[in-house]
């Protein structure tokens, strides 16, 4: 009997308050691939691992997922085009640690539910964001 492994994340859910409201800002302010809705359930593509937003049973407990980190490949650009779509981000690009083979840069935002949400970029070493337009 072959063991048992899990490797690969196919779904992550969060919580939100206002389902329709969600779904507009991850479609249109993110840019996600929206796959199908269901009810209170919106789906969307992230490379292979499903997005689920759903409707909180108790707005209380809307917004208190763990972050979810988006990988791109110019972290400066990415911050600059969302904040042309309404996107506050919390600090500016900063380094988050030096690895032995790249630099690892990140910047923090919220979602309308004040879910943490990231950019993540895996930079070459010495890597320096260009600033925005």
């Amino acid at each position: 009997m072959m063991p048992v492994s899990l490797n690969r994340i196919g779904q992550i859910a969060l919580a939100v308050r206002d389902v329709d409201r969600a779904e507009a800002f991850y479609r249109d302010t993110l840019g996600l691939r929206r796959l199908f809705r269901f009810g209170d359930l919106t789906f969307f593509d992230c490379a292979g691992v499903r997005l689920l937003i759903e409707k909180a049973n108790d707005p209380a407990n809307a917004g208190h997922g763990s972050p979810i980190y988006f990988a791109c490949a110019d972290i400066a650009l990415t911050v600059s085009a969302l904040e042309q779509r309404g996107v506050a981000f919390e600090s500016q690009p900063h380094l988050i640690a030096v690895m032995e083979d790249h630099d690892l840069w990140m910047a923090f935002f919220k979602d309308p539910d004040g879910h943490t949400l990231a950019l993540m970029q895996e930079a070459p070493k010495g890597f320096r964001p260009h600033p925005g337009p």
